[in-house]
């Protein structure tokens, strides 16, 4: 206990520094670079309202608790698929890899895509016939380990980059997590510091422009070649802290509860709750809320089922839907399919 104790305080100290110059009495959204980091990957935990930091107990701890890979004793390839908001795709896919003694590891990658979209100018609003794409994508390598046999850590270094036409903005990230379990009716207590990294900046060809030096002056050049400065933006730096447990677990029945806070540094603080029943380990039903007293948040409810299969003996396929409600921005639906091998 002294040793989680000890980690949660280091980082929500290191949180608490890197944020402590925002001002605190506004949402503070759109401050920020590389947002996509912070769409949910799982329809899992979606289901359940987001609210998965304590318990982590599939890849999709990739994202949400990179310490919960350490509890997996086998082989995992997780797949994601989510419509997103505005005609936009969000995928995620991972791999988890038991060492023994020696931790786990994983790999995972996320992409947000969308269609390409038509250059429009002032003079030609209808288009110019040229087309431009947008898109994100992350690379990250994840080590966990069991410390003991109720505490495990985990590491996750991202590679960023996103893009828009010929402009492109790199960046890289550390995302530290921990788990405790603890004897009550299997309560687990975890904490995540996300995205902790370089700041990001555009740059490309779509910058070099021609400057004239003195307009005022007659006969000078006047097409010289200069490259127009962007600044530079903070990753979506976040701190959760989670709790999980089973109030009711028999052989053919599992009841899981559990409750997430955050502490992000481009949005206000929220909570997400969220609940799982499976029956057998078979049939799952979920539901939960997320963003919870977040101000000005279009999200809210989310509902999910899933459905797991045994195929020659020891791999588990398990194939999960989730639906979250985005208020004035309709909904997301998301599909994720889990394989164990």
């Amino acid at each position: 206990m002294k040793r989680l104790f000890a980690i949660i305080f280091i980082l929500s100290l290191i949180f608490s520094t890197s944020n402590a110059q925002l001002v605190t009495n506004v949402s503070k959204t759109g401050i920020t670079a590389a947002n996509f980091l912070e769409i949910g990957v799982g329809a899992r935990a979606l289901g359940m309202g987001g609210a998965f930091v304590g318990t982590a107990d599939d890849a999709s701890a990739l994202y949400w608790n990179v310490a919960g890979i350490a509890q997996l004793p086998q082989p995992e390839v997780l797949l994601v698929h989510t419509e997103w908001i505005a005609d936009m795709k969000f995928d995620f896919a991972g791999i988890t890899l038991p060492l023994g003694a020696l931790g786990s590891i994983g790999v995972s990658v996320t992409t947000l895509s969308m269609d390409d979209m038509m250059v429009r100018t002032v003079e030609r609003p209808e288009g110019t016939g040229e087309f431009f794409s947008a898109g994100d994508m992350s690379l990250a390598l994840s080590y966990a380990r069991n410390l003991t046999d109720r505490f495990a850590i985990g590491f996750s270094g991202r590679y960023i980059q996103q893009n828009i036409w010929k402009e492109t903005a790199h960046g890289f990230a550390l995302d530290i997590g921990t788990i405790f379990t603890t004897g009550l009716h299997g309560m687990r207590i975890g904490a995540v510091l996300s995205n902790f990294g370089t700041d990001m900046r555009m740059d490309g060809k779509d910058l070099l422009v021609y400057h004239d030096i003195d307009p005022n002056k007659l006969g000078n050049n006047d097409r010289i070649f200069a490259d127009l400065h962007t600044d530079s933006w903070p990753l979506p730096l976040t701190f959760q802290f989670g709790l999980a447990m089973e109030p009711y677990k028999s052989d053919d029945h599992r009841l899981t509860i559990a409750v997430d806070a955050m502490h992000p540094s481009d949005n206000t603080e929220s909570i997400n709750i969220g609940a799982e029943y499976a029956f057998h380990e078979m049939f799952v039903f979920r539901g939960g809320y997320h963003n919870l007293f977040q101000r000005d948040t279009e999200e809210g409810l989310t509902v999910g089922a899933g459905f797991t299969q045994r195929f020659l003996g020891n791999m588990k396929v398990c194939l999960d839907y989730a639906y979250a409600d985005f208020g004035r921005l309709q909904n997301t639906q998301r599909i994720t399919l889990r394989m164990v091998f």
